[in-house]
């Protein structure tokens, strides 16, 4: 019998304070998959970018959800994140202003992660 292939499970945050029961979906989603064992890389775009800057992620409040702060150390411990390099800079957010762990990268590295064999996408 063939092992099992890794799979990618690429999750895109688009929406923060402004859409919270979206935003909370992507990180339970993500966290719950990295704390499977899936290899997760989980993007932080739009107003969800906010969430890359210490602090900003105790802000948030959503009835019945997961704490922001745990999922994200959970996202940082097992898999990776990225804020958006153009979502970032509109919001004056820099790669020394971000939570360690946390990159910037852009539109070709989300295609690659995404088009990559094996890869599944997930748009929040």
């Amino acid at each position: 019998m063939l092992a099992p292939m890794a799979r990618l499970l690429v999750v895109k945050a688009t929406a923060g304070a402004d859409a919270p029961e979206r935003c909370s979906q992507a990180f339970t989603v993500a966290s719950t998959a990295a704390a499977s064992g899936v290899d997760v890389s989980f993007w932080l775009t739009g107003e969800s970018t906010w969430f890359a800057l210490p602090g900003r992620a105790a802000e948030f409040e959503l009835p019945h959800a997961a704490p922001l702060p745990d999922l994200i150390d959970l996202l940082l411990s097992s898999g990776r994140v990225t804020a958006c390099t153009q979502c970032a800079a509109r919001r004056d957010i820099t790669p020394d202003d971000v939570l360690p762990g946390i990159r910037i990268a852009g539109a070709a590295v989300f295609v690659e992660e995404v088009t990559s064999p094996d890869a599944q996408a997930l748009v929040y």
